[in-house]
């Protein structure tokens, strides 16, 4: 921790708690009323508490930290940040060999280091370097896989690379012979496109037409990088060099437009995706923040309809790679044993929902009780204020509770803006951290839109989850992880504790009765079990078991979302914005927190305060090397996942 007293050795000030600890052990010691062994047991007991306490001062102090592998953090995250832009190419086979052998040579540099004598700090930073190099190693073998399975649909990719990779090098570009390969690009690309056509005259079986619809999609974005990388290059030259110009420009629009109508035949023809409009697929053609890449959020803005899933498509791994991914989050279960998981904890949410539902008058139909919370909606323009009273209202529990130290510039220094209609497509409800950004109707939208808009963003679920997006959430959250251990962040973003510590306080303000009136429990409850069905759906659909069709009709259907909401939850979740595991994460890592907190809190080793500041003092690292940290787990240096945060779990018979 960031202001736990560190050993003499290393120069720091004993502490005032270490320093008590020591009177303390020499009294239970020296004492004659008890024996020898229950002296050490009572020794032993007031150390762990003792060393839990001295982890967790004023949350507000400044960050202490001095673990023996920040700079080698922070040298990989620089390194690594140079070579990424260095080597930006999409679909370049040397991008990903320069990477491979960076990270191949950073594991041995790291793994030459004495882990035994490094502090806990040091051990648990030791852990999540690894383990972040072992995530890129294997999504870096992950996208050649991919890359290898769409190359027939790219065939002409390498001279593009060549092209750019060539000008990265920095030498001497000959006008006419790249005229010359600008010409042949435009016979490439119609050759490719006789060969995808009869490539799916031969297909039969929906699985085929699935497959070739996801390997159709890479390509569709794969494609319009490299339209943007010969862009790139071309205008690298143009004007400048008045030869490359004469020679060069009429050859370029020509394989500019022929890469410009191939892109529209994937998009169409072999992903199945609908035209982009206009406006949004202009935006979606510019590379952001400098990349060659695209950003997928206005990608998948491009081409979305309301009401509509066919432009809903994803990119599911599989079961193997699945299993690869949770090992490297260090969550010990299957994909299997997490939807059984999943599906106990809806079984909990159905039950808590009749005994709402009784409470409102309408037996155990739950869904008439839900429709009845979903217009519990407020009028158009006055979601900004609703959203303003929820946020004070979570702050004013939070303290009367103390519940977790709140800093005023934190408290001060968040803000809201309102959400676009086109975003709204893709996020259907509120998102937050330092900026809220509100959904709610605006005028250009159809009457069923607005409606949708307004019942799925009604009081009682906003009064669920304000908190989750501002304080003590996401905000609150983001605040302490750019001031304790903010060189973590190079090297861990996971979802179960970004996601989790959100939804984390969603469990713990239900047990503490955050939500008085029946109403208001529904809409936490239906909150509740949308993440139930995110992580069934989720992993289901990365499983080859389920279709986006059937995510969309599994949150109508089981969960009572509005039809338009669920589709736009579905896009967001696999439009290429989110990590495999990122909607599953958000329940699982605030189980992961529920069952620390039963552990460290519950037992009265640690108050509510000193556990939620110790937890954000960690940033956002899994939530196992939490605890080790915390307890003072003894760590090796090859750690996997043994945390068995919801206990052994019994599959259903038919699995």
């Amino acid at each position: 921790m960031g202001d736990r007293g560190a050993p003499t050795d290393q120069g720091v000030r004993p502490t005032d708690e270490f320093l008590l600890l020591c009177l303390a052990l020499h009294s239970i010691l020296m004492n004659r009323r008890h024996s020898r062994a229950a002296s050490v047991v009572l020794a032993a007991v007031l150390l762990e508490n003792t060393l839990l306490a001295a982890s967790v001062a004023d949350a507000t102090a400044v960050d202490t930290s001095a673990s023996e592998m920040r700079t080698q953090i922070e040298r990989f995250v620089s390194d690594r940040g140079s070579l990424e832009r260095s080597y930006r190419i999409p679909a370049s086979e040397a991008r990903n060999a320069r990477l491979k052998s960076f990270l191949e040579e950073s594991r041995r540099r790291i793994a030459a280091l004495n882990f035994d004598s490094m502090s806990q700090d040091g051990k648990v930073d030791y852990i999540l370097l690894d383990l972040q190099i072992q995530r890129e190693l294997n999504h870096l073998d992950r996208e050649a896989k991919e890359t290898s399975e769409d190359a027939a649909y790219l065939p002409f990719a390498p001279l593009i690379v060549a092209l750019e990779t060539s000008r990265r090098a920095m030498e001497p570009v000959n006008p006419s012979k790249a005229a010359a390969t600008l010409s042949s690009l435009k016979p490439q690309i119609e050759a490719a496109q006789k060969a995808v056509e009869a490539k799916i005259k031969e297909e039969k079986g929906a699985d085929a037409i699935r497959m070739r619809r996801v390997a159709g999609n890479r390509s569709l974005i794969e494609a319009q990088s490299l339209r943007n990388t010969l862009r790139t290059w071309f205008t690298f030259y143009d004007s400048y060099d008045p030869m490359f110009t004469w020679w060069a420009e009429e050859a370029y629009k020509t394989a500019d437009t022929a890469l410009d109508s191939y892109t529209k035949f994937l998009r169409e023809k072999v992903a199945g995706l609908p035209a982009p409009k206009e406006e949004a697929g202009a935006n979606a053609n510019r590379p952001p923040r400098g990349r060659g890449e695209f950003d997928p959020e206005m990608q998948a803005a491009a081409v979305a309809r309301a009401g509509s899933t066919e432009d809903i498509v994803g990119n599911p791994l599989g079961r193997d790679a699945l299993m690869r991914e949770l090992a490297l989050e260090l969550i010990p279960y299957t994909p299997e044993e997490l939807i059984a998981i999943a599906n106990q904890e809806f079984a909990w949410c159905e039950n808590e929902m009749k005994k709402a539902s009784r409470e409102m008058g309408f037996g155990d139909d739950w869904k008439k009780a839900l429709e009845k919370v979903k217009t519990m909606y407020v009028e158009p323009g006055k979601q900004p204020q609703t959203i303003l009273d929820l946020a004070l209202e979570a702050q004013k529990f939070l303290k009367d509770h103390d519940l977790v130290t709140l800093p005023p510039l934190a408290v001060e220094t968040w803000r809201m803006e309102m959400m676009s209609p086109e975003r709204q497509l893709i996020t259907p409800f509120f998102t937050g951290g330092e900026v809220i950004s509100v959904s709610y109707p605006t005028a250009g939208m159809t009457y069923e839109q607005k409606m949708m808009t307004m019942r799925g963003n009604n009081i009682p679920m906003s009064r669920a989850t304000v908190f989750h997006e501002l304080i003590p959430g996401h905000h609150l959250q983001g605040f302490m992880g750019d001031r304790y251990k903010p060189y973590r962040r190079g090297i861990s973003d996971t979802p179960f504790l970004v996601e989790g510590w959100a939804l984390y306080w969603e469990l713990l303000l239900w047990d503490m009765k955050f939500q008085k009136t029946p109403e208001d429990r529904i809409g936490a409850l239906e909150w509740h079990m949308h993440r139930c069905a995110r992580i069934i759906f989720s992993l289901s659909f990365h499983l080859g078991k389920m279709t986006p069709v059937e995510c969309v009709n599994l949150l109508v259907e089981r969960v009572g979302f509005e039809r338009e909401n669920a589709i736009g939850e579905v896009r967001r979740s696999f439009g290429g914005l989110y990590s495999p595991l990122y909607q599953a994460a958000y329940l699982l890592g605030g189980m992961q927190l529920y069952a620390l907190h039963h552990e460290l809190v519950d037992s009265g080793k640690m108050t509510n305060m000193q556990f939620h500041d110790a937890v954000l003092k960690e940033n956002a690292i899994p939530i196992e090397l939490i605890r080790a940290s915390l307890t003072r787990q003894n760590l090796t240096r090859n750690y996997t996942a043994n945390w068995k945060f919801r206990g052994d779990v019994a599959l259903p018979a038919a699995q």
